[in-house]
Order: structure tokens, then C-alpha cells, then sequence
């Protein structure tokens, strides 16, 4: 019973930290990457759909990607979802596909990212803190029905706080890796 309740909070786990990297991918550091694009939703149909889904994604050098659409005629829809996105970068368009030229990030500007990775890693280490308490809370509540004795319920707590620790210790990690990609050069 508890061995099941390990193995589902760490099954949890994953996928909070698995969802703090592919939100820290969307972050933008001074070399291009698609993750900057791809969630960029684009009315495809009267639906927002990922721009991944609707055009390919390239990265021809360094400082640009290079973006065309699967359908040509989608090329202004998906012009008008990256100028309306938080990028803060206009695209250029050929008449066949868009070209996003990635500047240099200021100093300033570095220093912020930093901040918002910051504020992301918190968020992933809230989770992590929230699922620790559902599992705690199912601990005590077996407990508390006779299903497991109380030497048990330590036993589990302590595995849960080792479990929970773990984690935390990847998202900061995963934080400072982030954080020291944006502020270099």
C-alpha cells in the first residue's frame, strides 16, 4: 500500500519537473531555440493551435529560426500570432516562411530572465510541496482507518521527506542550469 503510494507520488513528481523544464525551454536565452515558438498558439481554423502543429520549425544559424508553414496560406496568421506573442521579436517574411532574428540579450534584460526562472523554479518546488502533502495526508488517513500501524506511517513520512528532497534538489538544478545559460555570453 505504501510502496504504491511512493510509487505514484514519485510518478507525480516527474511530471511537475518534467513541466518546469519544458516551461523553462520557453525562456528565452541569447542562442535561438524552437522551444521559444513552439507553444506560440496560432488560430488555425478558429482554433489556437501550437505553432509546432502547423509549420516547421528550423534553426539555420545561431541568432535566427526559420519558420515555415505547412499550408502557405497560413504564413499571415502565424505572423500575427509571433508580433501579438511576448517574444518581443517581429518576424520577417519572404512570402514563403518567416524569419525570427534572436538579438542579443541586455544585461538588464539577462538579470530579469533570471528572475522569472526563479519565479518558475519556486512554482515547480510548490508542487512538489503540494503533492508531498496529498501524500502525507493519505499516510495519516490509512492510519487513521487501522489500515497501516503508526511505526508504518513514520516509516512512509520519512520516505516521502527523502522523496520530496530529491526532487527539490532537481528542480534547483534545473533553475541554476537555466539560469546560467541566460547569463552567458
Amino acid at each position: 500500500m505504501i510502496d504504491d503510494l511512493i510509487v505514484d507520488m514519485r510518478n507525480r513528481m516527474d511530471q511537475s519537473v518534467a513541466a518546469l523544464q519544458s516551461n523553462l525551454d520557453t525562456i528565452r536565452t541569447g542562442r535561438s531555440s524552437t522551444a521559444l515558438v513552439e507553444r506560440i498558439p496560432v488560430s488555425f481554423y478558429g482554433v489556437n493551435t501550437p505553432l509546432v502543429q502547423v509549420a516547421s520549425l528550423s534553426i539555420p544559424d545561431a541568432q535566427s529560426i526559420l519558420i515555415r508553414p505547412y499550408n502557405p496560406d497560413d504564413l499571415a496568421t502565424i505572423e500575427k500570432a509571433i508580433a501579438l506573442s511576448d517574444l518581443g521579436i517581429n518576424p520577417q517574411n519572404d512570402g514563403k516562411a518567416l524569419r525570427l532574428q534572436i538579438p542579443p540579450l541586455t544585461e538588464e534584460r539577462r538579470r530579469e530572465l533570471t528572475k522569472v526562472v526563479g519565479a518558475r523554479a519556486e512554482e515547480g518546488r510548490v508542487a512538489l510541496r503540494n503533492i508531498r502533502r496529498d501524500s502525507v495526508a493519505d499516510l495519516r488517513e490509512w492510519q487513521n482507518e487501522g489500515e497501516i500501524t503508526e511505526d508504518d506511517l513514520h516509516d512512509g513520512q520519512r520516505q516521502v521527506d527523502e522523496i520530496t528532497k530529491e526532487f527539490v534538489g532537481l528542480v534547483d538544478q534545473r533553475a541554476a542550469a537555466k539560469e546560467e545559460e541566460i547569463m552567458t555570453l
